[in-house]
């Protein structure tokens, strides 16, 4: 009797033991396996782009008046939208002004000159048209030779030829005396009369005010972009490692601006990509994808907001899904632990298709199946867990 007391002393004091030593069991988060419809997208920040932007550049060089339309302004086809006007002269100094006083004296004295000119040609005419006349007279009456007419009327040609070359020169002498006079002169012709309105040439909001204070200006010139909100366009710059599965008229997904979710299209994939630095530095080749919305765009979205845009590259359906948080490697397999009587179990899978949420489970489990969701360091095969 006593040895039996001994034994089962030593038999509960070594189940105590065991107990106090035994590793308490992981916590664990888990979540079961289940069939359904698995969506492959890609997302790519981008975006929102009126589609026509028009804009309105200077004719001409000159002075460009301050612009008073400012950016959503709505201004109608034919509308004005700004004005230039002639460059104010630049300011002479005492060495220019003498020279140009000098070159207006000049051309001062050349006019008098040219008039001089001309009353001495006038002269000459006169008296060359009264001997042609007289020579005339005399040749009817069969007192003078035909030579001697022939002379008469050539000097009398000649001589009104003389005239209308000093009444041309006494012009040229005249406009060169306007420019010259022009030059010390540094008023301008009044606004109303001096400018040049510049129209837009569509309908629309306006985007942006490129050139607004009052300044010189080339021709060419951007002064105001001009674009319809309600024809817009979202432009997104996705990796081409993931242009490569998307195809046109794919459906999209427009997130990430400030208001609900909208339905897009996929109308466009850019052949050709280009390279852009990622913000962590890092050089990726980035191909353009334009889509277009489904419906007209809310009055909220503006031109060049930014926005995220989930396009749909494949849809699985009815096939058993697996979270990503469960998978980890194994060597070069992918991996899960499984809850099977209250231990972790280890089991290879292969996957297919997968999101950024679940992936497609091609063997290694069974629907209804408990699996450990981002499981830790301390989870090996067959240790207790606790959920």
């Amino acid at each position: 009797m006593r040895r039996l007391i001994a034994t089962g002393a030593i038999l509960a004091a070594a189940a105590l033991l065991l107990w106090v030593f035994l590793p308490d069991p992981v916590p664990v988060e888990t979540a079961r396996i289940t069939r359904g419809d698995l969506t492959v997208s890609v997302e790519a920040e981008g975006e929102a782009r009126v589609r026509e932007v028009v804009i309105v550049s200077a004719p001409i060089s000159g002075l460009l008046q301050r612009v008073t339309l400012h950016p959503g302004d709505q201004v109608a086809a034919g509308q004005v939208v700004a004005r230039i006007g002639p460059v104010t002269p630049a300011l002479l100094d005492s060495r220019a002004r003498a020279v140009a006083e000098a070159t207006t004296a000049a051309a001062a004295a050349a006019v008098e000159l040219a008039r001089s000119q001309l009353v001495q040609a006038e002269a000459t005419h006169d008296f060359a048209r009264t001997e042609a006349d007289r020579a005339r007279a005399l040749f009817a009456r069969a007192a003078l030779s035909q030579r001697m007419l022939d002379d008469a009327t050539l000097a009398e040609r000649t001589a009104e030829a003389t005239v209308a070359s000093a009444r041309a020169n006494l012009a040229v002498r005249e406009k060169e005396l306007e420019s010259a006079k022009a030059m010390l002169d540094s008023d301008t012709a009044s606004a109303a009369a001096c400018c040049i309105e510049v129209k837009a040439s569509v309908a629309g909001r306006i985007l942006r005010v490129v050139t607004e204070d009052e300044q010189v200006l080339q021709a060419g010139t951007s002064i105001i972009e001009i674009g319809d909100l309600r024809d817009m366009e979202i432009v997104v710059h996705v990796l081409s490692r993931d242009a490569v599965g998307i195809v046109e008229g794919a459906e999209a997904t427009i997130t990430g601006w400030g208001g609900p979710d909208l339905a897009a299209r996929v109308d466009r994939i850019e052949p050709g990509a280009s390279t852009r630095v990622s913000a962590l530095g890092i050089e990726e080749q980035r191909v353009e994808v334009r889509l277009s919305l489904r419906t007209p765009p809310p009055p909220t979205l503006g031109h060049m907001f930014r926005v995220t845009a989930r396009i749909t590259l494949d849809v699985a359906q009815n096939i058993l899904r697996v979270p990503v948080g469960a998978l980890f490697r194994s060597g070069g397999d992918w991996a899960v632990y499984t809850v099977e009587d209250g231990r972790a179990s280890l089991h290879l899978v292969s996957i297919g298709k997968r999101n950024e949420e679940l992936a497609e489970v091609l063997t290694g489990l069974e629907d209804g199946a408990t699996v450990i969701l981002h499981p830790a360091d301390t989870v090996k095969d067959q240790v207790r867990i606790a959920q």
